[in-house]
C-alpha cells in the first residue's frame, strides 16, 4: 500500500512540483488527443488551448481535500480515462475530433453496422496504443502527492480556480449574448474539447438538436404532396444525381475562364457538359441558400420551405429511392436544417463528424458511398451528394498532393504578400474540388446510367477577388459578386440524350437564380405537377428572365433586396458557352 510523503515545498512554502504533477495528470486525458490533432494538422489550436484551461478545474478538489488526493484523483482519473479512450479511439479511426455528430451516428447505427466498422477499421497497433495510453496515465498517477495549503488559503485558491475556469467565462458569455441560455451555449463550446465534458456536451447538444430536427421532420411529414404529379418516364429505370458544392466561386475555375488551371479535369470534360455561366445564389450562406435551392422557397417567398415539399420529397413522391451522402457536419445547431433534409431521404451516409469546420476533412470520402449507391438494386434512384467543397479554412480542404499553387504566379498584383497563402490555398481547394466532382461524373458514366448529374455550389466565396482585394469570406451586408457567382453544370448519359432534348446551347447564358432550382430539376427529370412553374426553369422554352435578387428577405423592410446586376462585374471573364455534343 502506497504511503504519501510530506510534500516538498519551495522557498515560498508551496509545493509547485506536486501541483504541476496534478495538473499534468488531469490535462493528459484531454491533451493527448488534442496534441495528436495539432501534430497531424487536423484542426486549429483553439481546442488544444481550451482543453488546457479546462483541465485546471480538477485542481480545486485536490487543494480542498489533500489527504484524499490519491483516492479522488483515481476516481476522477478513471472517468477521464474512459472518456479519453473513446475520443482517442475515434481519432485513430477517423482522424476527427469527437462531437455530437458522432453520438448521432452511434444512435443511427445498429449492432451489425457497428460490427462492420470494427472489422474494417480495427488494427493491431490500436491495442498497443491504448495500452501505452493507459500505462502512461497510471505512471502519472503514481507521481501524484498531496499539496497542502492552510485551510483558508486552500479555499481561496480553489474558489479562484473555479471562478477563473468556469465563473468568469460563463458570466462573460452571458453578458455578450444577453441571456443565460446563450451564455451557457457559448460556454459549452469552450469546455467541449476537454474530457469528460466532450461527451456530456456532445450528448446534451445531440438531444437538443435531435428535438429540433424531429420537430422539423414532423412538420415536413404534414406537408401535402404535390398535386397531380406525373413522371414522363415512370416505367423506365433511372438514376439521377444532384451534387451540391460549398463556397465555390466560379470566377476561380479555369472552366469559367480563370487564368490558373484550377479545374483541369472538368476542362477535359467540357465538351460533354452543359456549363451555365450566369447563375447566382440568392444568399451567401449554406443553410439560408439551401432553404431556397432545395424547396419552392425563394427571395419573394422565403418561408415556403416550411409548407411545401423539398426536392427529396418530390422525388420520393415520383417513385425514386433517395440517397443523401454528405461530407458536411452532421449534427450541429447550425446544421439542423441540412440534417432534416437528409433525413427525408431513404438512406443517409454521414461522413463528417468533426466538432468544427476548421478541421481536415476531404471530399474524396464521398466517392466510395456514391459508387455503393449507384450499385443499389432500386430501378429509380436519386442520389444527393453534399460536398464540403472549398469551405473555409481552405488549407483543410485538400490533401498535400494538391498543394499546387504556392507562389505569386497568377495572383493579382493588389493581393498583399501576407494574403497570398490564403489566396493560393483557395485555388488548391478548387483544384481538389475539380478532382472530386470530375470523379463523380466519371464514376457515374461508368455505371452506364439512364439519367443526368447536375452540379452547383450553394454559394460563392470572396477570397481577395473584389476591387481592392480586401474581402475574405462572405458578408451579406456588404455583398460582392464572388459571394454569389456559382458554378452550375450538367452531364447526361448517352441513354438519356437518346430520349431527351439535351441541347442547351441557347440557354447557357440565361440569368438565373438557384433559388428556382426545383423547377429546373423537375423539368429536367420529366416531372409535371400543378405547382411547377416552367417560367422558372432554366432549360424551358417558357423561361422568363427575372431580376436576380439577393439579400436577406427577412430584413427587406430595413434593408431592401439588391438586384445582383448592381454589383455584377462590368467585364466578367466568361468562356464561350459550352456546346454539348449530341
Amino acid at each position: 500500500m502506497a504511503v504519501f510523503k510530506r510534500s516538498k515545498t519551495s522557498a515560498t512554502g508551496f509545493d509547485w512540483a506536486g501541483f504541476l504533477w496534478l495538473f499534468v495528470f488531469f490535462w493528459y486525458f484531454s491533451g493527448i488527443t488534442q496534441l495528436l490533432i495539432q501534430l497531424t494538422g487536423t484542426s486549429g489550436f483553439t481546442g488544444f488551448r481550451q482543453a488546457f484551461v479546462m483541465s485546471a478545474v480538477w485542481l480545486a478538489p485536490m487543494l480542498l481535500f489533500p489527504k484524499r488526493t490519491r483516492l479522488l484523483s483515481a476516481l476522477i482519473g478513471i472517468v477521464l480515462w474512459a472518456c479519453s479512450m473513446a475520443s482517442l479511439g475515434y481519432f485513430f479511426i477517423y482522424q476527427q475530433e469527437f462531437s455530437q455528430s458522432v453520438i448521432f451516428i452511434m444512435f443511427e447505427s445498429n449492432i451489425s453496422e457497428a460490427g462492420e466498422y470494427m472489422t474494417q477499421y480495427f488494427a493491431w497497433w490500436m491495442v498497443a496504443a491504448f495500452l501505452a495510453h493507459t500505462l502512461f496515465a497510471y505512471f502519472l498517477w503514481t507521481r501524484l502527492r498531496p499539496v497542502y495549503l492552510p485551510r483558508g488559503q486552500a479555499l481561496v485558491a480553489a474558489t479562484a480556480i473555479i471562478i477563473a475556469v468556469v465563473g468568469y467565462p460563463l458570466i462573460k458569455q452571458t453578458a455578450r449574448t444577453g441571456s443565460l441560455a446563450g451564455g451557457f451555449e457559448k460556454f459549452e463550446t469552450r469546455i467541449e474539447p476537454a474530457v469528460p465534458w466532450q461527451m456530456a456536451v456532445a450528448y446534451h447538444r445531440y438531444l437538443d438538436t435531435l428535438a429540433g430536427m424531429q420537430d422539423m421532420l414532423h412538420s415536413a411529414s404534414k406537408i401535402a404532396p404535390l398535386k397531380n404529379l406525373q413522371s414522363a418516364d415512370a416505367d423506365k429505370p433511372q438514376t439521377l444525381v444532384l451534387v451540391i458544392g460549398e463556397s465555390t466561386n466560379r470566377q476561380r475555375m479555369s472552366l469559367y475562364g480563370y487564368d490558373r488551371q484550377t479545374t483541369p479535369e472538368l476542362d477535359k470534360l467540357k465538351d460533354q457538359l452543359a456549363v451555365f455561366n450566369n447563375v447566382i445564389t440568392p444568399r451567401p450562406y449554406t443553410i439560408e441558400a439551401l432553404q431556397q435551392v432545395l424547396t419552392f422557397a425563394d427571395e419573394e417567398n422565403p418561408d415556403l420551405y416550411l409548407s411545401t415539399p423539398s426536392l427529396v420529397s418530390m422525388m420520393k413522391q415520383a417513385g425514386y429511392k433517395t440517397f443523401w451522402i454528405t461530407n458536411q457536419q452532421t449534427m450541429t445547431k447550425r446544421n439542423t436544417m441540412l440534417t432534416t433534409f437528409s433525413e427525408q431521404a431513404d438512406e443517409q451516409v454521414y461522413l463528417n463528424n468533426n466538432r468544427n469546420q476548421n478541421a481536415a476533412q476531404y471530399d474524396g470520402d464521398v466517392i466510395a458511398p456514391f459508387n455503393k449507391a449507384l450499385g443499389d438494386a432500386a430501378p429509380r434512384k436519386l442520389i444527393v451528394v453534399h460536398l464540403l467543397g472549398t469551405h473555409m479554412s481552405y488549407q483543410y480542404r485538400y490533401p498535400p498532393t494538391f498543394d499546387k499553387f504556392k507562389d505569386r504566379n497568377g495572383v493579382p498584383p493588389g493581393v498583399h504578400d501576407d494574403e497570398v497563402p490564403t489566396y493560393n490555398s483557395y485555388d488548391n481547394a478548387v483544384l481538389y474540388n475539380d478532382f472530386v466532382v470530375s470523379s463523380l461524373i466519371k464514376d457515374y458514366a461508368k455505371s452506364d446510367p439512364n439519367g443526368f448529374l447536375l452540379y452547383l455550389s450553394d454559394h460563392g466565396e470572396d477570397v481577395f477577388d473584389s476591387v481592392g482585394h480586401k474581402t475574405l469570406g462572405r458578408n451579406e451586408s456588404k455583398p460582392t459578386a464572388p459571394m454569389y457567382t456559382i458554378p452550375f453544370m450538367a452531364w447526361a448519359s448517352p441513354k438519356w440524350r437518346e430520349t431527351h432534348d439535351w441541347n442547351f446551347a441557347a440557354d447557357l447564358s440565361r440569368p438565373y437564380s438557384s433559388s428556382h432550382l426545383i423547377h429546373t430539376w423537375a423539368d429536367l427529370a420529366g416531372l409535371s405537377f400543378d405547382e411547377l412553374d416552367r417560367s422558372k426553369s432554366l432549360v424551358s422554352d417558357s423561361f422568363t428572365p427575372r431580376p436576380l435578387m439577393i439579400g436577406n428577405p427577412y430584413e427587406s423592410k430595413q434593408r431592401p433586396l439588391i438586384d445582383f446586376s448592381l454589383i455584377k462585374p462590368k467585364n466578367p471573364v466568361l468562356p464561350e458557352p459550352a456546346v454539348v455534343k449530341q
